[in-house]
């Protein structure tokens, strides 16, 4: 609740409690589905500061247990924070700075997806033509670095962001490039992990961390990591003792912890560029990475963002890191590097794993060199270099259902560029 209302609030934009209670707050995983439409909140505001302050949003209070005081989550800089179970507001935070509604820097050509068979991809996307229970809320075509489709469901716009889900790790190993391009870490550097010489996780690297490959144990499949998303818990204590299972670079194993400890190992470098300065300057201003409350980033899956930020993400590995003036932000061939599936693979599920990315290797339709930004509940962010295209679909599809079908989406939606 912090975060949906704090960050559209931060765009200019709003968002009412009940919307974000149907749509966020829906579907979401057991036990929490059956109890969290039960418990008493409350969203609170400054009041007594300045006039430009007086009605943001300060923070959220949830009741939980009669023998406990209310969760809480909190708005600072970079968005929200949950506070530790039993703990309060901080002593000190950052206010909020809001950037304003988007901007118009688009070129917006919508005639080129706007006949009948193009309205219809619209209407089966927003319906269950892609998946029986899937809850679309936006879908963005870009082509030749031109919006060319735009759709919104109501409630939502270009203003509005939602949760990343784990395009987050596609945004975190981003990140890890633009700090490779400064010449602050190598990928074949180590993570930093292990409790001194001879601990054998000091030779879990960067790039096995990014890959999915660091050998660790995970406490579930797919390492949900709920201590640290819905306990208070930090990224420090949470994602970095995790003992060996297999030896680095040997087994692929989906990991939240290690999208985590591949962010970690470049901390230092946040120090004089933080992801807010790597944003603003690849024009994803309606973007936050937020972090817990000591300020380490969770980037495995809380970054809130638009569709067109995430557009622009997109836009950026179809130009291989080089934005429109020329300056380069991402290391030469970055784009092939996280495309690349030279690491221990998936088995079962029809796609690779590169670096950060999904690979959509193997589906009628969709040309071989297309990879893919996945979230949970529906977020997407599809790159088709051999196109020129990018492909945004973001959703709140229920935990457990049926999903959304973007390989066939993204056959078809290439198909109708083609007509």
């Amino acid at each position: 609740m912090c975060s949906a209302i704090g960050n559209a609030e931060r765009n200019g934009a709003t968002r009412d409690e009940e919307h974000i209670a149907a749509w966020e707050l829906t579907g979401i995983q057991a036990p929490l589905d059956e109890i969290v439409g039960e418990l008493p909140y409350q969203v609170l505001r400054y009041s007594g500061m300045s006039d430009q302050i007086n009605g943001m949003l300060s923070h959220v209070a949830v009741g939980w247990a009669e023998d406990m005081p209310p969760r809480i989550a909190y708005t600072h800089f970079n968005g929200c924070s949950l506070a530790p179970i039993g703990a309060g507001l901080p002593e000190r935070r950052q206010i909020p700075r809001p950037v304003g509604s988007v901007d118009q820097g688009w070129t917006v050509d919508d005639a080129v997806l706007d006949g009948e068979a193009a309205q219809g991809l619209v209407q089966a996307a927003f319906g269950d033509a892609y998946g029986a229970d899937a809850r679309t809320s936006a879908i963005l075509v870009l082509k030749d670095g031109r919006i060319v489709r735009e759709d919104y469901a109501p409630g939502f716009g270009p203003d509005v962001p939602q949760r990343t889900w784990s395009v987050a790790k596609s945004i975190a190993a981003t990140l890890v490039g633009s700090a490779v391009q400064r010449g602050l870490v190598r990928v074949d550097d180590s993570a930093g992990l292990g409790l001194g010489e001879g601990d054998p996780r000091a030779l879990i690297t960067v790039d096995h961390a990014l890959r999915m490959a660091t050998g660790r144990y995970s406490d579930t499949p797919g390492n949900r990591t709920d201590p640290l998303y819905f306990g208070g818990a930090t990224v420090e204590e949470r994602a970095t003792q995790w003992p060996l299972v297999y030896a680095p670079g040997t087994m692929w194993r989906y990991a939240n912890n290690d999208t985590l400890v591949a962010v970690r190992a470049i901390r230092e470098s946040f120090l004089i560029y933080p992801p807010s300065a790597f944003f603003r300057d690849t024009g994803m201003m309606h973007t936050v990475a937020e972090t817990d409350w000591q300020g380490g980033y969770i980037l495995s899956s809380q970054v809130w963002t638009t569709a067109r930020d995430l557009a622009r993400l997109g836009q950026l590995h179809l130009d291989d890191g080089v934005l429109p003036d020329g300056t380069r932000l991402l290391p030469e061939g970055w784009s092939e590097y996280v495309s690349a599936a030279s690491g221990p693979q998936p088995e079962g599920r029809g796609l690779g794993y590169g670096a950060g990315w999904w690979l959509f290797n193997d589906h009628e339709g969709v040309p071989a060199d297309t990879y893919a930004a996945q979230g949970n509940r529906g977020q997407y962010v599809v790159v088709v270099p051999s196109e020129n295209v990018v492909i945004v679909r973001r959703g709140e599809d229920p935990a457990g259902g049926s999903g959304f079908d973007i390989q066939a989406f993204t056959a078809d939606v290439l198909a109708a560029l083609a007509e």
